[in-house]
């Protein structure tokens, strides 16, 4: 009978030491290496003109419990404020973005990252002037600094205006 018990609580061991082992081995969710590209934009940023005015802040979280970034945006000259979630959609390989502001403004965009930029659209709509698309770019620069970019985007790929364009500097 004691040789039964111990055989069982041996068994019982190994099983256990198993499935702990099996647990330490899965990967942690979003810990493929496209869903850290878009890192570069993490911290809080005073946003500069091309002057070197300011002209806002922006502080961009990562969040672990929803494998996303998330901005929010504060003007220095306005009551604009806004947020944006940025994830990496592993089914279509895509980065991806919706952003919405206090005033209902909302643009929902998707692209990839490539080099040191990542590059999101939105599709084709209708405008005044034609068809255009927003088309934001971030850049990652050599000094820790990142250059947003947005342009609208007639459909032979002009640049018909850029709407924005800021300088994300570190805050000290």
């Amino acid at each position: 009978m004691a040789r039964v018990i111990t055989n069982l609580l041996i068994l019982a061991m190994l099983t256990l030491t198993s499935i702990l082992k099996a647990q330490d081995t899965q990967k942690k969710p979003c810990s493929e290496i496209e869903y850290s590209q878009f890192n570069f934009w993490i911290g809080e940023w005073n946003v500069y003109d091309t002057k070197d005015k300011l002209i806002g802040t922006s502080k961009v979280l990562k969040q672990h419990n929803a494998c996303a970034l998330q901005e929010n945006w504060t003007s220095a000259s306005s009551s604009s404020k806004g947020t944006s979630y940025s994830f990496y959609k592993k089914g279509d390989t895509t980065w991806n973005q919706v952003w919405v502001d206090n005033s209902g403004g909302s643009l929902f965009l998707k692209g990839e990252f490539t080099g040191n930029q990542m590059i999101l659209s939105s599709e084709f709509k209708e405008g005044k002037n034609g068809e255009f698309c927003d088309r934001i770019t971030w850049t990652k620069k050599s000094d820790g600094s990142v250059t947003q970019v947005w342009d609208r985007v007639a459909t032979d790929g002009s640049v018909i205006q850029q709407a924005f364009k800021g300088i994300y500097k570190k805050k000290e």
